[in-house]
Order: structure tokens, then C-alpha cells, then sequence
């Protein structure tokens, strides 16, 4: 009676273990809580990159729209004038949504550019001519370039439908701005960060 009591123990041991093991194999890994803070809204969840999202956006517009300005008297290129009129013009109408969104979400936004933001004004508030034509299309095309990155990365992966909003209006003003400044025939494309390489795709294992 007592072995057969003692194999009944250890059978369902055993099958506790390897419940246990299943259960460990089918649970997704634990995530990190200080990279999953997020605040609930009425629009989904609102996470740090969302925040940071409607930050950026907002901060691009800060010095976008004053260089937009400059270019009107201090470019010599037509071309470039045109396209400074046309980023400083639609950069208003992104804040606009950017401030309309940041307002649904309880976001407090920037009242200034970036330390970056504000050297890069600087410098083309002291620039005129061929100079400022070259440093405005370069510097603000590098600067879509990083932002559109940041814009996909949260339309991609967003829960919120707010910001999916924006994240999508976002992506399609940086991209028309891009082909603004390279419009120009000054943005140098070899100054340009590369794409990131690929991974290696893996071995291929032959059966047999």
C-alpha cells in the first residue's frame, strides 16, 4: 500500500514538473516594467514613445517655421525660397495637430526647440546666400531623415489611436518635405546617415 502510495506521489510529481515546464515554454518572457510604462486613455494606451512622439513632432516645427522665414530673405536660390515657404506653411498646419492632439492626451508640450535645434537657427540666422541655400537644405533634410524614423517606428507599433493618427499624417508631411529639399539639387545624399545593414540571413541546414 505504501509503494503504491509512494509511485502515486512521484507519478504526479512528475506531471507537475512538466506542466510547469509547458506552461514556462507557451508564457511570453517577462517584460521589463520600466520599459512598459504606459498611462490608459480614452484613445488606448499612452506610452513613452507615443509622448515623445508628439514631442518631436511639435519641436520640429519650433525651428522648421522660423528658418521657413529666413529662407525669404536670406536664400539666393528661388527654389530655395519656395521650399522653405512651402515647410514653414505646412509645418503650421502639423502643429496645429500636433497641439490639438497633445491636448486630448493630457500632454504638455515644448514652448522652445531642442539645444540642436536652436545652434542649427543660429547658424542659418548668420548665413546668406549660397552658403544659407547649401546649410538649409542639408541641415533640415538631415534632420526629416532622423525624425521619419522616429514617426514610423510609432506608427508601426502604436496602441493609441490618436497618435496613430498623427504618427500617419506625420510620415506623410516628412516625407514630401524630403522631396522639397532634395527638389533643391544642394542636399549632399553622401553626408546622409546609411541605412542600417541587414542581418545576415542564416545558414542554410540540408537534411540528410
Amino acid at each position: 500500500m505504501h509503494r503504491l502510495l509512494r509511485g502515486e506521489l512521484f507519478m504526479l510529481g512528475g506531471f507537475v514538473v512538466a506542466a510547469a515546464a509547458t506552461i514556462a515554454l507557451v508564457m511570453p518572457p517577462a517584460i521589463d516594467p520600466a520599459s512598459a510604462q504606459w498611462t490608459q486613455r480614452s484613445s488606448g494606451p499612452l506610452t513613452a514613445a507615443d509622448v515623445d512622439l508628439l514631442i518631436k513632432v511639435r519641436q520640429a516645427g519650433l525651428w522648421e517655421m522660423p528658418v521657413g522665414e529666413y529662407a525669404q530673405t536670406r536664400a539666393e536660390s528661388q527654389r530655395v525660397k519656395e521650399v522653405g515657404k512651402l515647410i514653414k506653411d505646412e509645418h503650421k498646419e502639423l502643429d496645429l495637430m500636433v497641439r490639438q492632439a497633445a491636448k486630448k492626451l493630457g500632454v504638455a508640450l515644448p514652448d522652445e526647440p531642442n539645444p540642436d535645434q536652436q545652434r542649427w537657427m543660429a547658424q542659418l540666422a548668420a548665413e546668406s546666400g549660397p552658403a544659407f541655400d547649401k546649410d538649409f537644405a542639408n541641415l533640415l533634410r538631415d534632420a526629416h531623415g532622423k525624425v521619419f524614423s522616429v514617426v514610423a517606428g510609432v506608427r508601426s507599433g502604436t496602441r493609441n489611436s490618436e497618435v496613430r493618427k498623427l504618427a500617419q499624417e506625420g510620415i506623410n508631411y516628412v516625407m514630401r518635405h524630403m522631396a522639397y529639399l532634395e527638389s533643391t539639387g544642394l542636399v549632399d545624399h553622401q553626408r546622409l546617415p546609411e541605412a542600417p545593414t541587414p542581418s545576415p540571413a542564416p545558414p542554410v541546414v540540408n537534411g540528410g
